[in-house]
């Protein structure tokens, strides 16, 4: 069985997600298998806010070469998690900004 902290696995921080922070979405890797539904209750339990809306992107994996080596990224999957309006924000993601 899946607990919260399997499927949430990261935070991404990046200059993109992060400035998605200032109206509310926080960005994580999540578990390959998780579901809309389930990535919301996570985020839930793990951070103690609420969810309004959870989007999902399948990131594929990309070729890479490093001297004579050549090999591919790994495949995972991002969640962009928008909270609702009257949520108390992330403290995490708050001492980035």
């Amino acid at each position: 069985m899946k607990t919260s902290y399997d499927i949430i696995i990261r935070p991404i921080i990046t200059e993109e997600s992060l400035e998605g922070t200032k109206t509310l979405k926080y960005t994580f890797e999540v578990l390959p298998s998780a579901t809309k539904p389930e990535i919301a209750k996570a985020v839930e339990e793990v951070f103690g806010v609420q969810v309004a809306d959870v989007n999902t992107v399948s990131m594929k994996k990309k070729p890479k070469t490093l001297g004579r080596h050549s090999g591919y990224t790994k495949a995972w999957k991002k969640a962009i998690v928008t909270l609702k309006e009257g949520s108390k924000t992330i403290s995490f993601f708050d001492g980035m900004i």
